[in-house]
């Protein structure tokens, strides 16, 4: 009975229940506006969040990646443009259907695509979560290190095609996570002379920086014209739509959830993954490319089944599954928690009440997309230039009001220019973050592992978990290495230097 009371008491907040449905309405209004992400937002808003309540403050973060994944499809369908990268399979046969007249009808099959796909990654959630928590109990620091090595190495084998700018993208990261003071002996590093590095780089201005101010930069470099939406027409996806899409969306939505729960896959992967199977199997699949409904259902379908899913590491053990999860991990550690098996040990109401919030979250998507149909075409279009400037205003309060410092503010824009320098150099962002996050992580695992093994580096590759996870690591390695070379070979054969 003391249990379910602590669970009503972490739902019963009343800034949970005015704030949960805001952030999943904010969360589509920012996926349905091209140049604007769901990653750029939960930056932005991380610092409003810490003073909240760590449950209300984490389930904001969430609300807005679950309803930015619906926002995506929107001006996917509506404008060719997908507003999220995991919608770009969306774009394939959801701007057609608007094209010939059947917008609604697309953007409510994406709606119930979302829908379902999310409701069945919680269940996964609820399912695995707990069970991967016990089997987690099982790790020593050489397991967990063996284990973050792994997770950092998936990241960066799948953020681009090329594994070496991602492996450099994560060390650089790792290398970011050092600066301060050491964690055994206090002693400085990397902090030449300035007192404001000795606690480390400050992870929030590192966070807006990469992930806000590039997309800002580059419009404004670039000056890129807004496009124009297609109307919202009366077309209406009907209990034939949906009893055509249901196997499509079903099987989207596994491929999202055990996609999801690999560290480092993500939603983008994901959702080509499932609109391969659907172009394969659907009922509909001569219709493909030109506004097959299954299209839409199984690009949906599979970016919002890997939502909750991503949950299932960085709950279960501590590691993100992606780029959110990471920032969502950075939170958690703000509002002193530590995701991993003690969590379900220690605090189990708090993962049951957010297990419940999760729930409702989705029902709000579905509330939102109908209640707002009408209005979309105009929220799609409306122009960055009018959108930036306060975005540019909220990055620098939220940056100053952590520490009260312009410290933050200038590392904020020294990272915002970093971030499109990346970008030229197409290394990418997440590995860095990522890297960021779990360096302290890694390096107390280490050092650990190496305190109980007196310094014997060997002893790191015994025992069959740590065994298992370095063997998948080497494997991965040389698989994207290998695909690589192939691809690299393939193409000088192709080129027409070669055919000379």
């Amino acid at each position: 009975m003391d249990h379910l009371s602590l669970v009503l008491q972490h739902l019963s907040q009343i800034e949970l229940i005015l704030l949960l449905p805001l952030a999943v309405l904010a969360g589509m209004v920012i996926g349905a506006i091209p140049g604007l992400t769901s990653t750029m937002a939960v930056g932005v808003l991380l610092p409003f969040t810490l003073f909240l309540d760590p449950l209300v403050g984490v389930l904001i973060l969430v609300g807005i990646g679950k309803g930015s994944l619906f926002g995506g499809s929107i001006s996917a369908i509506l404008m060719n443009v997908p507003g999220t990268p995991a919608a770009a399979c969306t774009v394939l046969d959801g701007y057609p259907l608007a094209r010939n007249g059947q917008a609604g009808r697309a953007i409510e099959c994406a709606l119930w695509g979302s829908f379902i796909g999310d409701m069945l990654s919680v269940v996964a959630l609820v399912l695995v979560a707990g069970w991967l928590a016990k089997f987690g109990q099982q790790f020593g620091p050489k397991e967990f290190f063996a284990l973050i090595l792994l997770s950092l190495m998936v990241i960066a084998a799948l953020s681009q095609d090329s594994l070496p700018r991602g492996i450099c993208g994560g060390l650089f990261g790792i290398l970011l996570g050092t600066v301060g003071l050491d964690l055994v002996n206090a002693t400085p590093r990397f902090t030449f002379g300035s007192l404001e590095l000795t606690d480390g780089i400050p992870f929030l201005p590192l966070l807006i920086g990469l992930f806000a101010l590039p997309d800002i930069i580059e419009h404004y470099m670039s000056k890129v014209q807004d496009l124009k939406a297609q109307p919202i027409d009366r077309s209406r996806f009907s209990k034939a739509d949906f009893r055509l899409t249901l196997p499509t969306i079903l099987k989207g939505s596994t491929v999202g959830i055990v996609m999801g729960a690999i560290p480092g896959i993500g939603a983008t992967a994901s959702t080509f993954v499932a609109y391969a199977e659907a172009k394969r199997s659907a009922p509909d699949r001569d219709q493909f490319g030109k506004g097959a409904l299954s299209g839409v259902a199984a690009a949906e379908s599979a970016n919002s089944g890997t939502k909750a899913a991503t949950l299932i590491p960085l709950l279960a053990l501590g590691v993100p599954g992606d780029v959110i999860t990471a920032i969502l991990l950075g939170a958690f550690y703000f509002h002193g928690l530590a995701p991993g098996p003690l969590l379900f040990q220690n605090d189990l109401p708090f993962i049951h009440a957010m297990y419940i919030a999760l729930f409702c979250a989705g029902f709000f998507i579905l509330l939102w997309g109908y209640l707002l149909k009408r209005w979309m075409t105009p929220i799609a279009s409306v122009p960055r230039d009018m959108l930036y400037p306060p975005i540019m205003l909220l990055c620098i309060v939220g940056a100053y009001a952590l520490s009260n410092s312009m410290f933050a503010v200038y590392t904020m824009f020294l990272f915002g220019i970093m971030g499109v320098l990346l970008r030229r150099l197409r290394i990418p962002a997440p590995t860095i973050l990522i890297g960021f996050v779990l360096s302290s992580l890694l390096e107390d695992n280490l050092r650990r592992a190496l305190l109980i093994s007196r310094g014997d580096v060997l002893d790191l590759f015994s025992g069959p978990l740590a065994l298992t996870l370095h063997a998948a690591t080497v494997i991965i390695v040389v698989t994207v290495a290998w695909r690589a070379l192939r691809r690299s070979r393939v193409g000088k054969v192709g080129s027409p230097v070669a055919q000379e």
